[in-house]
């Protein structure tokens, strides 16, 4: 009898662990409770940092630019330092043909001199023999020997002379001027360089050398850029968003650069372009993109290692509320065309439709569905459905 009741426990508690096991067992998820917080919702994006105004100091004069004594990053002050000293650049040599035109030429010139000389020295003489004629006429005409007419006769003479000496003494100059181009070109062909040294250039802007484009001792033209001067402290940071983004930021809205290497720094935006421009992502797809400028705030000392052309993340804050109903982005899915989640209610995971809101990459706000303090199920799988018997995993 005691062996009889031993075997139909065993039994019984064999039949009992069978059924143990196959009975459904509530599924572990992990649960958050609905709370009233405060969501942000932000753009985040890579920007170029650079210098506002940035200086490019290029040649006034073509000439020998001398060997530059700065380097990017030494400090220059507006007016006061020379950054580049520009001498005359040494003419071109005359070929054989080309210095027996010049010498040919500047023996006409010497010719033509010496020929406006003689004609002077003739125009000189003439005006002294018409000026004793003119003196005799007068003297006669006073004692009625001469008429009237030969008396106006020697005086336009003696202004005919007056200007033929001033045509000569003008002629002169030019012959004058004539010998001295040639003599010029000619000792030109020479190699020979003018001793006045130099054009200075003194920087346009106080500030730092950011680029030096030309360095060493070479000939530069008009116009050449030789290098660029800015401002560190006067930074600024552009961006290009997607426009549906855009649309969304409006001047003054507070943004926070980071990923630049050093502590995160408080920036606004100061002005959004009117037109966006079509760019190519990564993956093919025309985008259209609109640039926004961001202007640092706070003590520049902050980004004193900052430079122009650096890359920095930034997020700008488009939207900020504060005490709203919130719900966990991992608590939602998608119930048709719908946002759903599972809200717990004795145990068990009941289905629950919501409205949303703004949301951010951690947070949703939920305009109807909810309620704070409901337990909603953080990322429901495959197992959980309608009436489906859950328990909470501890932490």
């Amino acid at each position: 009898m005691t062996r009889r009741l031993v075997i139909l426990a065993l039994v019984l508690a064999l039949i009992g662990a069978f059924a143990w096991a196959l009975w459904p067992q509530p599924i572990m998820v992990d649960t958050a409770t609905i709370a009233r917080q405060s969501i942000t919702v932000e753009v985040e994006e890579e920007g170029t940092a650079q210098i506002r105004e940035v200086f490019t100091v290029s040649s006034p004069i073509a000439g020998q630019m001398q060997r530059g004594q700065l380097h990017a990053g030494d400090r220059v002050v507006a007016g006061e330092t020379v950054v580049a000293r520009i001498s005359p650049v040494a003419p071109a040599l005359l070929d054989q043909r080309s210095r027996k035109v010049a010498e040919a030429t500047l023996q006409a010139a010497e010719a033509a001199l010496g020929l406006a000389e003689a004609e002077l020295s003739r125009a000189k003489s003439q005006l002294a023999f018409r000026q004793a004629d003119a003196t005799r006429a007068t003297a006669l005409r006073e004692k009625g020997t001469i008429s009237d007419r030969d008396l106006d006769l020697a005086m336009l003479d003696l202004d005919a002379a007056e200007a033929a000496l001033a045509s000569a003494k003008a002629n002169l100059a030019v012959r004058e001027r004539e010998r001295d181009s040639a003599s010029a070109v000619l000792a030109a062909g020479e190699g020979e360089v003018s001793t006045t040294c130099c054009t200075e250039i003194r920087a346009p802007a106080s500030g730092r050398v950011l680029r030096v484009l030309v360095e060493s001792e070479q000939v530069v033209q008009p116009g050449e850029p030789l290098l660029e001067i800015g401002d560190p402290a006067d930074m600024e940071i552009v961006v290009e968003l997607l426009s549906s983004d855009a649309v969304r930021i409006a001047p003054g809205a507070v943004a926070t650069v980071e990923g630049w290497g050093g502590a995160a720094l408080a920036a606004k935006v100061q002005r959004i372009e009117p037109a966006a421009t079509t760019k190519v992502s990564a993956l093919g797809i025309e985008e259209q993109r609109v640039k926004l400028v961001l202007v640092l705030t706070g003590d520049p000392a902050t980004w004193a290692g900052l430079g122009d052309g650096y890359r920095v993340t930034l997020r700008i804050t488009v939207w900020n509320g504060e005490d709203l109903t919130a719900i966990p982005i991992g608590a939602l899915f998608r119930a048709g065309s719908d946002w759903a989640t599972y809200v717990v209610n004795d145990g068990r995971a009941t289905l629950r439709r919501i409205t949303l809101g703004e949301r951010n990459d951690r947070l949703a706000r939920v305009l109807t569905g909810l309620e704070p303090g409901d337990v909603v199920i953080l990322h429901p799988n495959d197992q959980i459905a309608e009436g489906a018997a859950v328990t909470a995993l501890t932490p």
